[in-house]
């Protein structure tokens, strides 16, 4: 019997929303991991941006168990996360043209690495010139994003594109505009977002992917333990000095 509280409304929509993305997105997902597969296999480096609440999933991404090890979160102070004062700044930040090459400029993205882009909207100037100016430099780019955004809202970058213009995969979270699953009589706006919830689970089925596709090559995947099972802390040693050089959360 299903449970029509609002707690039970809000897991439903999220349970359908990750079945969604199990049977729409499937092609997309195996693309994304094999494209992390193939950067680690080629030597090269993995790194993750997300701003705003959009840099949750790209966090939970880097330095935890059963993660990739070699995954490296892309910070612009100020933007990855809410605990910059006012928190409104962030979301002023991700509209100003041209921060997104200074960052590249002073960050150690190379061709040869690939680069997830968390971006819900996909419109603020941010995302948009973060995949452009990456994809020049020769880093392929895998956007996770809402593809709707696209078709009822307006790109806020001087191009008039999105995100999703400019990736080697899209991701599409499927989120309604506006990421809010629940309305309630008496209350004036719809509310619940599910953006958080399955945006890590896309990301983290790519993980899945792409470990598995290292394994089908030969290659043990980079993958860190617990630090709180016996031997996960030795674990994790013996990966952090096999992939120093590949690793700059430790630095």
């Amino acid at each position: 019997m299903s449970d029509r509280t609002p707690a039970g409304q809000f897991l439903d929509a999220a349970i359908d929303l990750l079945r969604r993305i199990r049977d729409e997105e499937g092609d997309s997902v195996a693309a994304a991991g094999t494209l992390l597969a193939d950067t680690v296999a080629d030597g090269g480096r993995l790194f993750a941006f997300g701003a705003g609440h959009s840099s949750l999933a790209a966090q939970d991404l880097v330095y935890r168990a059963g993660g990739l090890a070699l995954m490296n979160l892309l910070a612009v102070p100020g933007v990855v996360g809410v605990d910059v004062m006012p928190a409104t700044l962030g979301s002023a930040l991700e509209r100003v043209d041209g921060l997104a090459g200074v960052v590249l400029d002073s960050s150690p993205l190379r061709a040869g690495d690939a680069l997830i882009i968390v971006s819900l909207s996909g419109r603020n100037a941010l995302p948009v010139e973060m995949a452009m100016k990456a994809r020049e430099r020769g880093v392929k780019v895998i956007g996770v994003t809402s593809v709707a955004y696209a078709t009822r809202t307006a790109s806020r970058h001087s191009s008039g594109t999105f995100l999703k213009d400019h990736c080697d995969v899209v991701l599409d979270s499927r989120i309604a505009v506006g990421d809010a699953e629940l309305t309630l009589e008496g209350v004036p706006v719809p509310f619940a977002p599910a953006s958080t919830v399955v945006t890590s689970a896309v990301l983290q089925a790519v993980t899945a992917t792409a470990a598995a596709v290292l394994v089908d090559r030969g290659i043990e995947p980079p993958l860190l333990r617990s630090g709180n099972v016996d031997g996960g802390h030795e674990w994790n040693a013996r990966v952090f000095e096999e992939y120093a050089d590949r690793i700059y959360y430790r630095q």
